[in-house]
């Protein structure tokens, strides 16, 4: 007879370890299941924790996890070739008591997490691949299949929290066939430098951070972003485009990065560093209409799986810790309750995360990919024209300043048209409305 449990969870990323903590605070009986050969050997080095979500689980996280620096300043760079027009925001009151966000080494994290999810009593069994569900009769699915001898373990509820690849759920059917416009492949490397170095260039103090992310036509005409992460003693640094323009471009991932590394802006704050790590994942940022349903019969998703990413704030683990909280949290309250894991009773899943503000950003930003996969001005023309407007406008050469601009507006007219310009603005407008 297989073994059964009050909830089975695939994946011990941020989703699947916050679901499983919540159900196993609770007292509920909780198996955990990573293919990896430890929770977080899959992931790409580098990222930022959003700490209010993580706080929600375990509010003093912040006297134990394995946190590189909290992040006092954004920088959001536009590139052309040679030079870049920067917004940046940095604030002495994220210097507070209880920061407001971090820098992290995935892998040291999630094995963090992962502790605290034993501690509270739930059982982990990594480097098993769940290759099924288990469904009974009337289609309700009531447990998984692994790859392990005897494999079969059956549960009230399986919460599918398996990452981006979704395999399982897209065998189930419950997740669509990835579509390489809804994902973009990120890459990323590791750069060491000394912890000093590290201040002296990004004029930060000891624990203080600092977050970069560019678009422009370092992307050479492919919609996406680059960043560069500050780690204590490593930078990390990566560039990340839809699948879909990569299938379409030919160019490679590395030589994209590599382009990224050399770029007048780019280049100086990596000198003398040494690289130890390169790595790729796949992103959802197909938004609030590329989400599948994350409810039904005996299962729920969470995470990346269920496309729960906001690509334009980069947001993504904490709307993978709040997904992953909330399904718990309903699995506990079922129980509580003696309510089956119905279809109709999983339903509260769906309605909480209407309310709070995982579904209400990604329906804000609903349009935005769509827009901006038609629109792809906005990461060539655009960068190029800004660029060459305030190259005139601080040259001092002799030319008075009304000729100047006289000569900016005919190169924004030139390049898109009054009626472009105007379309252009009102779809910004309707994207992020």
């Amino acid at each position: 007879m297989a073994e059964h449990f009050d909830a089975i969870v695939v994946g011990a990323g941020p989703a699947g370890s916050a679901a499983a903590y919540t159900m196993a605070k609770a007292g509920l009986s909780v198996l955990q299941l990573e293919r990896g050969e430890y929770p977080g050997a899959k992931n790409v080095q580098g990222a930022i924790l959003y700490a209010d979500a993580v706080a929600d689980l375990i509010p003093d996280f912040r006297e134990e996890a394995p946190l590189e620096r909290h992040i006092i300043e954004q920088r959001m760079w536009m590139l052309d070739d040679r030079s870049h027009i920067a917004s940046h925001f940095r604030s002495e009151n994220f210097n507070e008591e209880e920061p407001n966000r971090y820098t992290i080494i995935r892998t040291q994290f999630d094995k963090w997490f992962s502790s605290k999810v034993r501690e509270a009593g739930a059982l982990l069994i990594c480097e098993t691949t769940v290759t099924d569900l288990m469904k009974d009769e009337k289609g309700r699915v009531v447990g998984v299949r692994t790859d392990r001898e005897g494999g079969e373990i059956t549960a009230d509820v399986v919460i599918l929290a398996e990452g981006v690849n979704a395999l399982v759920a897209s065998k189930a059917g419950f997740a669509p066939t990835p579509n390489p416009e809804n994902f973009a492949l990120g890459v990323k490397e590791m750069h060491f430098l000394p912890q000093d170095v590290i201040e002296q260039r990004f004029n930060i103090g000891e624990d203080e951070g600092v977050v970069i992310e560019a678009i422009g036509t370092v992307t050479q005409g492919m919609l996406g972003t680059g960043f560069i992460y500050t780690n204590k003693e490593s930078l990390a640094v990566g560039l990340g485009c839809m699948v879909s323009d990569f299938a379409h471009s030919g160019i490679t991932p590395y030589d994209l990065l590599e382009n990224f590394k050399q770029h007048p802006s780019v280049k100086p704050l990596l000198a003398g560093s040494e690289v130890k790590e390169y790595s790729a994942h796949m992103i959802p940022e197909g938004g609030y209409k590329a989400m599948p349903k994350v409810f039904g019969d005996g299962w729920m998703i969470a995470g990346d799986t269920g496309q729960f990413v906001n690509s334009l704030h980069r947001e993504g683990s904490n709307m993978a810790l709040t997904t992953g909280k909330v399904a718990g949290e309903t699995v506990a309250a079922l129980k509580r309750e003696g309510k089956p894991m119905t279809e109709a009773n999983l339903a509260r899943y769906r309605q909480t995360l209407n309310d709070s503000y995982v579904i209400k950003d990604l329906k804000k930003y609903r349009e935005l990919p769509g827009i901006l996969h038609r629109n792809k001005q906005f990461v060539t023309t655009y960068p190029q024209l800004m660029s060459k407007a305030m190259e005139s406008w601080f040259r001092v050469d002799g030319i008075d300043k009304r000729t100047k601009e006289k000569s900016i507006l005919k190169s924004f007219l030139s390049a898109r048209s009054f009626t472009g310009l105007i379309g252009d603005a009102i779809k910004v407008a309707r994207a992020i409305r």
